[in-house]
């Protein structure tokens, strides 16, 4: 029952993981909003949320699988969090010191959005902060490494941190969907302007603490 609850636990940290990131700006919902605006169609909004949310998908899935993979090492499953767990608390206070966001962001063309997407996503280390909350789950998987075939750990792994990687675009493309369309339909252009919110340093020690919470939280 306990590793039940601490797996619904850390499913529901995924689907928190993709509302955060959804509601942050940086993430692209403005940019979606303003296609629709420049459009003047709604369908534009759809498409580029579409087009946003394919690239963080692919940015999820780009950190996920080299760590299902080293999962395979199952003897080595504690030395791989803990790395894990310093990757991510560095790249926390490494944004917290440096705080510009990278140039080639902005040299991306607003018609590549799935391009941008997957950039940002990737500066702004989102699918590292995923990474420990992975881990976590598939220590809750009941698997045997000294009887289970090399293939099955394997496609398990690879299969866990797929839907991570689905489950938390999800919830970031209807989260920052939903503010999208309140803003398009009735904030409009002028909150587009004035009420852009930077999440950049809370974003940073986010980061930090999902870190350190895996390294307390280490058996």
């Amino acid at each position: 029952m306990e590793g039940l609850e601490t797996a619904t636990a850390l499913w529901w940290a995924v689907v928190a993981s993709g509302v955060y990131h959804g509601i942050n700006p940086g993430m692209g919902w403005p940019l979606a909003v303003s296609a629709a605006l420049m459009d003047r169609q709604r369908g534009s909004l759809y498409r580029a949320f579409g087009a946003l949310a394919a690239g963080h998908l692919l940015a999820m899935a780009a950190v996920l699988f080299p760590f299902s993979a080293l999962l395979f090492l199952a003897e080595w499953q504690r030395e791989i969090q803990i790395a894990a767990a310093l990757l991510v608390i560095g790249f926390g206070l490494y944004l917290v010191v440096n705080r510009r966001h990278p140039r080639i962001l902005a040299r991306i063309p607003p018609t590549r959005l799935a391009l941008w997407s997957f950039l940002a996503a990737m500066a702004h280390g989102a699918g590292l902060m995923l990474v420990p909350i992975y881990l976590g789950i598939c220590r809750t998987i009941d698997s045997d490494a000294g009887h289970a075939a090399a293939a099955d750990l394997m496609a398990s792994n690879a299969a866990v941190a797929a839907a991570v990687a689905v489950v938390h675009t999800l919830a970031m493309t209807l989260s920052g969907g939903a503010i999208a369309l309140g803003v398009y339909h009735w904030l409009g252009l002028r909150f587009l302007s004035k009420g852009w919110f930077n999440l950049d340093l809370a974003w940073a020690l986010s980061l930090i603490l999902v870190g350190a919470i895996s390294l307390a939280t280490l058996h």
